[in-house]
């Protein structure tokens, strides 16, 4: 079992996403490659030997840079300012240490990075000019393109480290945006599901009250009752058989079930007329699906509640929204089923695609009226 004390030194943190190893390997072999290339372009190879020690010298510690940068980085800083000073090699004060430089402005230290090169270009300046008396055109000349290279390696790894932070975080918003559908996704479920078995508990429970009160005095009747409630139970177990399925498929309940949904309010007793104006082929397919579950929450309110014999269900498509308005002509009272968990459902989803929908007395009964935009 692993203790942790508070003097204990933290373990290093992770390093981001963009040190792969790939990553890693390629900075390692521009570095073996590289150090010798640049001492021989630059006239700084003063051994042979000792510029290919520090080529795999600083390929090496790369490797290390991944877990240790800033320990790394002033390892090879000191290793060039020492091979430097001993005259070991003739050039190059701070660009062999390039990859380290690097890994530590990808890790977060961008400072730490420009401090150290600061101040190992200061030294060489001073080092170049008093020491080695230079002149001051080839100090700078030397120096300054040192300089001008540092701060292109830097300001790459600095856009690398912000592509990749930017693509990490857009993962993320992603990840986020698909968790949230999800979510939306299980409450329309528990909608579809409320308004299935509502409708259906609704309308075999008229049947059963009818096929209840005619047992006795009309056996045929009461029969047929039970066989419609039969019927429609039957249709309402496919219909909960399907509904997964059809959810993930997207396809959800349209304006093309409308007429097969009214049919089957016909059948309870109530008589309902269904009547459609415009054009409905640019409804997309969420405002088609609360079209439909306005209209079925509706009827089956009347069905269960109002004690209407007719009801009428209209429909506008407009060029920009879709008006929905059903009225039936019961006298039942407005209020238990505006305070309803059926028209609060149908609110929220009229509201969630930034419609608007009222319930209240109407021309001869009770109306619902819902106005839903083509376009959120």
């Amino acid at each position: 079992m692993r203790v942790t004390t508070a003097g204990r030194r933290a373990a290093p943190a992770p390093a981001p996403s963009v040190l792969t190893m790939n990553f890693i390997y390629l900075a390692a072999l521009a570095t073996l490659l590289g150090v010798p290339a640049g001492l021989a372009m630059t006239g700084g190879d003063a051994d042979t030997v000792m510029t290919v020690s520090l080529a795999v010298t600083m390929a090496g510690l790369v490797f290390a840079a991944r877990r240790w940068p800033r320990t790394t980085l002033v390892m090879s800083v000191s290793i060039v300012g020492a091979w430097h000073t001993a005259h070991l090699i003739e050039s190059g004060w701070v660009w062999p240490a390039t990859a380290a430089l690097v890994v530590v402005a990808l890790t977060g230290h961008l400072r730490t990075a420009v401090i150290t090169s600061v101040i190992l270009l200061a030294f060489g300046v001073a080092w170049d000019g008093a020491v080695e008396q230079h002149t001051s055109a080839w100090v700078f000349s030397r120096l300054g393109g040192e300089g001008l290279w540092l701060i292109a390696a830097l300001a790459a790894a600095v856009a690398y480290r912000n592509t990749g932070r930017w693509r990490d975080e857009l993962a993320q918003r992603v990840s986020q945006e698909s968790l949230h559908r999800h979510v939306e996704e299980r409450v329309e479920i528990a909608r579809d599901l409320h308004d299935v078995v509502s409708h259906t508990l609704g309308v075999v429970g008229v049947h059963l009250n009818v096929a209840l009160d005619a047992f006795d005095d009309d056996p045929a009747e009461a029969r047929a009752s039970l066989r419609l409630a039969q019927e429609v139970r039957g249709r309402a177990m496919t219909d909960l058989k399907t509904l997964v399925g059809v959810l993930r498929s997207g396809a959800l309940p349209g304006l093309d079930s409308l007429e097969g949904l009214v049919a089957q309010i016909r059948a309870s007793g109530l008589a309902v007329s269904l009547n459609e104006f415009g054009d409905p082929v640019e409804v997309p397919a969420p405002v088609a699906a609360a079209v439909y579950r306005v209209v079925q929450e509706s009827l089956t309110n009347t069905v269960r509640h109002a004690g209407a014999t007719r009801a009428t269900v209209t429909i506008r498509y407009a060029p920009d929204r879709v008006l929905v308005d059903v009225q039936d002509d019961g006298p039942g009272s407005a209020a238990p089923i505006v305070d309803g968990h059926g028209i609060s459902g149908m609110r929220e989803r009229v509201a969630a695609l930034g419609g608007a929908l009222t319930a209240g007395p109407g021309d001869r009964g009770f109306a619902v009226r819902a106005s839903l935009p083509l376009r959120g």
